[in-house]
């Protein structure tokens, strides 16, 4: 993900084409306007909005903006490991997404940019930042869906999960790198995930991972250990809803296990 940000007095005209990221931009003062001479979008400040999927004119006038582009490649991987999504990926650019959907959308680009500039960061988060992106990304927009045809589970997808799962838990991990570790499709990995234990293998990664907290807080000194560093440490960004997994998990919050003696 890329953030930029653009301030410019005066009017520009020009084209844009077609690229390989998806864009949501936001002005915040003047005036803009997408698919000009065609399908024109007006940009309102405060609003959201996706550009076109393929090139266009524009034309801008006294504008303050932000821009926020999603690998399309990365959209394109998560979207093929939900069960339910057409890929490559596609989105209706002129959806406007609801105030709640773009107030998650704008507290989820805080987010990752606080983290992709923090040095301490792991790279199991920072792959999980870029994860993220994508996850946001295909909840901001509504995108063409299919039925997915029923699936068979094959033997070795028990010895991948109890195995390589655990094994390289504190690695970043997808379900695309499963599914070719496996010789699977995306699609049969997920039924047969789903099957077996009842939830996607991204699901089972991050259950695998609760764990690894759980156990290291168990072990940890409560005098010297930070439960938000630990949850890092193990992919989980967002301290709040990390503590509510975890209570949901565990039937308590992290710092009441952290202080068992």
């Amino acid at each position: 993900m890329t953030l930029r940000a653009v301030q410019f007095d005066g009017r520009l005209v020009g084209e844009m084409p077609a690229g390989d990221d998806f864009v949501v931009q936001g002005i915040s003062r003047g005036t803009g306007v997408l698919d000009l001479g065609r399908h024109e979008i007006h940009l309102q400040p405060g609003r959201l909005q996706m550009w076109p999927n393929e090139a266009f004119e524009f034309a801008f006038e006294n504008y303050d903006q932000r821009l926020v582009q999603v690998n399309r490649h990365a959209v394109d991987e998560i979207a093929a490991e939900r069960s339910t999504t057409i890929t490559p990926a596609r989105f209706d650019h002129t959806a406007q997404p609801n105030d709640a959907a773009m107030r998650r959308w704008r507290h989820t680009v805080k987010l990752i940019s606080a983290t992709t500039l923090d040095r301490n960061a792991s790279p199991l988060l920072q792959a999980e930042m870029s994860r993220l992106a994508a996850v946001s990304f295909l909840e901001l927009y509504p995108q063409a869906t299919i039925d997915l045809p029923p699936q068979l589970l094959l033997p070795r997808n028990a010895q991948l999960r109890h195995e390589y799962v655990n094994e390289h838990a504190h690695l970043p991990m997808t379900s695309t790198d499963l599914a070719t570790l496996a010789n699977l499709s995306l699609r049969t990995l997920q039924a047969a995930f789903v099957r077996v234990l009842g939830i996607s293998p991204n699901s089972y990664i991050r259950q695998v991972r609760l764990e690894r907290v759980h156990t290291e807080l168990l072990n940890a000194d409560p005098t010297t250990t930070n439960v938000a560093d630990v949850a890092r440490r193990w992919g989980f960004a967002h301290a709040g809803r990390f503590s509510s997994t975890y209570a949901t998990h565990y039937g308590e919050y992290p710092s009441v296990t952290l202080r068992r003696p």
